[in-house]
């Protein structure tokens, strides 16, 4: 059994090492292109999901880049003026015209910078509309409940936790039949879903800390656990997405001020 699990891990590695090798091989054949990759700005804040998932694709495509930082609570000129209707973070600026929403933003990259890497979605129309059912799905159910157990919010924490833990067990199912037995659930390489469900991982492993619960919990979705392990080791991923003591500090710091902010503002 040993030697079994063994072959397992060796198979696993050079798994994750072939595609980190060819990622590694696709920025290089981009280097000739850095005037027109050179002009892409970012809004946001690093502790922001949404705004890491924008960094996870850029860092895809090999799209070099500027992360902007807004305040804490104070929204920039830029960002009011970029973002005019919904005055949120991220917005995409390339060569000066804004992008706005997260997930149009991923779509855009991989559009503008098709050459870089392979397509985010699947060539299927049906695995593409699956994949954005999925993608909203995630933001659906992850962000008002990683909040309540943050504290950031009020509510019921064991309710909040029960509803991530059965968004896991679904997207467990949802990581069998997108992935079809392979990475990620995107085949052989990171693709749409996993960039729209993984850049909540960091809150995801850092609330398990902080609210001392187990979400992403081996024993209950063995699959989606193993997932998200390699996708937080490819490169792309490990240069955008912060370590979790970052997000923890983070919110020990501020969720309480932010809370209260909030609550005075109504």
């Amino acid at each position: 059994l040993q030697s079994t699990s063994y072959r397992h891990i060796a198979s696993a590695q050079s798994s994750m090492q072939k595609h980190h090798t060819i990622w590694k091989k696709n920025r290089q054949n981009m280097s000739s292109e850095k005037q027109e990759t050179a002009a892409v700005r970012v809004l946001g804040r690093w502790p922001s999901p949404f705004v890491i998932r924008v960094l996870i694709v850029l860092g895809l495509k090999g799209v070099d880049h500027e992360l902007v930082e807004e305040a804490v609570g104070n929204k920039s000129e830029l960002l009011l003026a970029s973002n005019p209707v919904h005055k949120m973070i991220p917005v995409l600026l390339h060569h000066g015209r804004p992008i706005s929403e997260s997930l149009i933003i991923v779509q855009y990259v991989d559009e503008a910078w098709a050459s870089h890497a392979p397509a985010l979605l699947p060539s299927d129309p049906y695995a593409r509309a699956a994949e954005r059912f999925w993608a909203h799905y995630v933001d659906d159910k992850f962000p008002t409940a990683i909040r309540v157990l943050r504290g950031r919010l009020d509510g019921d924490k064991d309710e909040a936790a029960a509803q991530v833990c059965a968004a896991l067990q679904r997207l467990e199912v949802a990581f069998v039949e997108c992935g079809q037995g392979k990475d990620y659930f995107g085949g052989d390489n990171v693709g749409y879903l996993d960039i729209a469900l993984g850049s909540h991982l960091g809150w995801v492993r850092a609330v398990e800390r902080i609210a001392e619960i187990r979400l992403l919990d081996a024993a209950k979705v063995p699959k989606l656990a193993a997932w998200a392990d390699r996708f937080c080791a490819h490169p792309a991923v490990a240069d955008a997405m912060p370590d979790v003591d970052r997000f923890v500090e983070f919110s020990l710091k501020n969720d309480g001020a932010l809370k209260a902010a909030s609550a005075n503002s109504k």
